[in-house]
């Protein structure tokens, strides 16, 4: 993201941070999948209400 200098610490270059696998992971966790089930629950509650799919998976049909 932000591009800077690898810093010199007691004579070795440290590089500078990166995303690891593990970032991804909770990324997701944290923001994606609440998200997801957010979103799922008020196309159930619209499909309920209203008896229209609003979903993805309505263009399947």
């Amino acid at each position: 993201m932000f591009s800077r200098k690898a810093e010199i610490v007691m004579g070795h270059a440290i590089t500078e941070p990166r995303p690891t696998l593990m970032a991804v992971w909770l990324v997701f966790a944290y923001v994606g999948l609440p998200l997801l089930i957010l979103t799922g629950l008020m196309d159930l509650i619209m499909q309920l209400a209203f008896g229209v799919c609003t979903g993805v998976w309505c263009l399947a049909e």
